[in-house]
């Protein structure tokens, strides 16, 4: 087990620190974040848990000081060997409560449409073998959301899955029996329910090409006040043909609609692709750094496919900003919601890998309605338009000064549009730094950016020079 506490201290120089067109007021803001870090690979935990409590204190009195969290962990337990099992994971994080409102680049801008989400999940199942004739699976589910905001305040999600699987009397044709239910809970709405019972088929047409059908019966209060039963099917596909590319696609019919999932990873010895495209029922009003976490996935798979001893993710992760690589990028999607919705969702991630340079790029778009029409007293984004668009792109550029000192340029572009024009925003931001390390356990990062936000209600200009110091113990 790894222990890390550390440190980090940031001193932001800003000439917008309220975001305003009109009444613009330079500050400096420091914040002071002491964290621990806690890492374990053993034979029973494997886990990750990464925590920061951040005081926030602004030079010009423009605010009261603030305190933030910061949480990311995540994890496995097997409590009995090869039978029972315990997933947990939970984040704290600073997220926009609309997507109309006024966006914002860091966590220490005044910004009233900003809250503080915490996602907190646990999950203990079961597994094992049936004799020789299939393998089971039961899992229980249970995640609460809670905001320090009035939209999407609170959600309670809870799911119940059992899962028998096995081969058939031909070699190649598989089976599968799945039972689910699902109860969301919500503060300020409507609480729902979803139960399903499918029965699949998969055959191996190839070793690395497999093809899958199902149907069943599942019944929803989605739409409804009470649950209404349909007849439900699907199909879907895996294909492999090396250890370097891997495609999946499914597609599903419910009551609601057509429901998809396409997945598509490709590497190289110096590139790495993906590119996902979903659509489905949205319960919890969480959001995703999406740039992030699609950089963080593409480089790390490209990493572990190289190396013959590479270190786990988290370790990985804290060493992508000696590489002028931003594993933190503030480019984010989503909002917070009040009741079950119907999103699609597309991102495209490469990576060009080189000696001193690497590029990143991510794209995204997605589409989000109001799936239960039948709940009322309830206010969100959807509320005031049937359907939310956001499109953006992110884009970094690193480069190697030295051994321990890099230069990193980011530039990203986020839009969001409802059905009324007066609803379009466009957020523009154009980020340098360098970044190394200034001692065996600390690190420095000197940036200057620069953001536009185009709007016909919350437009503004930032400015800001920022310098970070993290020292770990």
């Amino acid at each position: 087990m790894s222990i890390v506490p550390s440190v980090s201290i940031t001193e932001t120089l800003t000439d917008n620190v309220r975001l305003s067109s009109v009444d613009k007021q330079a500050d400096l803001i420091t914040e002071i974040s002491p964290g621990i870090r806690i890492s374990s690979e053993g034979r029973r935990l494997k886990g990750y848990f990464d925590y920061s409590l951040s005081k926030i204190v602004y030079a010009q009195n423009s605010s009261p000081s603030q305190l933030q969290q910061a949480l990311n962990t995540f994890g496995t337990l097997e409590a009995v060997d090869n039978w029972a099992y315990l997933d947990f994971s939970g984040s704290i994080s600073q997220q926009a409560i609309s997507a109309f409102g006024t966006q914002s680049i860091g966590n220490t801008s005044i910004n009233a449409n900003r809250a503080e989400v915490s996602n907190y999940r646990i999950s203990p199942y079961v597994r094992g073998r049936l004799g020789d004739l299939a393998s089971y699976e039961a899992r229980y589910s249970r995640a609460v959301t809670n905001s320090d905001a009035a939209a999407g305040s609170g959600v309670t999600a809870a799911d119940g899955v059992v899962k028998i699987s096995g081969d058939s009397t031909f070699r190649n044709l598989g089976w599968s029996a799945d039972a689910s239910r699902q109860s969301i809970d919500y503060s300020t709405g409507r609480p729902t329910e979803a139960d399903r019972l499918i029965l699949g088929l998969s055959y191996a047409i190839t070793p690395q090409l497999r093809v899958s059908a199902n149907a069943g019966r599942e019944a929803n209060n989605y739409t409804s006040f009470d649950k209404q039963s349909y007849g439900t099917g699907g199909f879907g596909v895996n294909w492999s043909p090396s250890a370097m590319t891997t495609l999946s696609a499914s597609r599903d019919h419910h009551s609601f609609g057509d429901t998809h999932s396409l997945n598509f990873e490709h590497r190289t010895a110096l590139t790495a692709w993906k590119f996902t495209d979903s659509k489905g029922v949205s319960a919890t009003p969480t959001q995703t750094g999406v740039a992030s976490l699609a950089i963080s996935d593409l480089l790390y798979s490209q990493y572990v496919s190289t190396e013959k001893n590479p270190v786990s993710r988290a370790q990985f992760n804290a060493t992508l900003p000696q590489f002028g690589i931003n594993s933190n990028d503030p480019f984010t999607f989503g909002f917070l919601t009040a009741a079950v919705s119907l999103q699609r969702r597309q991102d495209l991630s490469f990576a060009l890998l080189g000696v001193r340079d690497t590029i990143t790029f991510v794209a995204t778009r997605s589409e989000t309605s109001r799936l239960d029409t039948v709940s009322t007293g309830i206010f969100d984004d959807l509320t005031t338009s049937s359907l939310v668009r956001q499109r953006g792109f992110s884009v970094n550029y690193a480069h190697r000064l030295t051994p321990n000192y890099s230069l990193g340029v980011l530039a990203s572009q986020q839009k969001t549009s409802g059905v009324s024009s007066l609803q379009d925003t466009t957020l523009r931001l154009i980020n340098v730094s360098v970044s190394g390390k200034v001692g065996k356990r600390a690190a420095a990062s000197v940036g200057v950016r620069r953001v536009v936000s185009s709007s016909s209600t919350v437009p503004y200009v930032e400015n800001a020079i920022t310098c970070n110091l993290n020292v770990q113990f």
